[in-house]
């Protein structure tokens, strides 16, 4: 059996798309097997080069150096991100539960739901503008 008939279901399309159909397929793996060869002449040309047991050996063998001393202040900034996020994280579920709550089951926790939402949201606030002034990546 030919691999097109398996393709073109075995006679189920019309004689007239089934050429075609084979065509296409011809086409694209021409295509394909041209690419291999014209996009990618440099890998095969090049030869790999040498395995330098040596320099690998001596990369392992350098010493250490010191892992710089942290800075206590950095120290005390990442603590207090840490109890910022922690209690942030706590209010998220929390509001989330009531949300499912009020919403799945049908229970009356909706001035709850929206308080816990705003502690959520303001703490929310205070952790993103305490992380950009103190840890502002640019």
């Amino acid at each position: 059996m030919h691999p097109m008939d398996l393709l073109a279901g075995a006679g189920r399309l019309a004689p007239q798309w089934q050429a075609t159909l084979r065509q296409v397929v011809a086409a694209i793996g021409m295509a394909a097997a041209c690419s291999l060869c014209v996009l990618h002449p440099a890998a095969a040309a090049d030869p790999a080069p040498p395995n330098d047991g040596a320099q690998v050996l001596q990369s392992f063998e350098k010493t250490a150096q010191a892992p710089d001393a942290t800075d206590p202040t950095d120290q005390t900034r990442r603590w207090v991100m840490f109890f910022l996020g922690a209690p942030l994280l706590i209010l998220l579920l929390i509001t989330g539960g009531l949300g499912i709550a009020m919403g799945v089951y049908g229970k009356p926790v909706y001035l709850a739901h929206m308080i816990f939402a705003g502690l959520s949201i303001t703490l929310a606030i205070v952790h993103a503008i305490v992380g950009i002034v103190w840890f502002r990546p640019f």
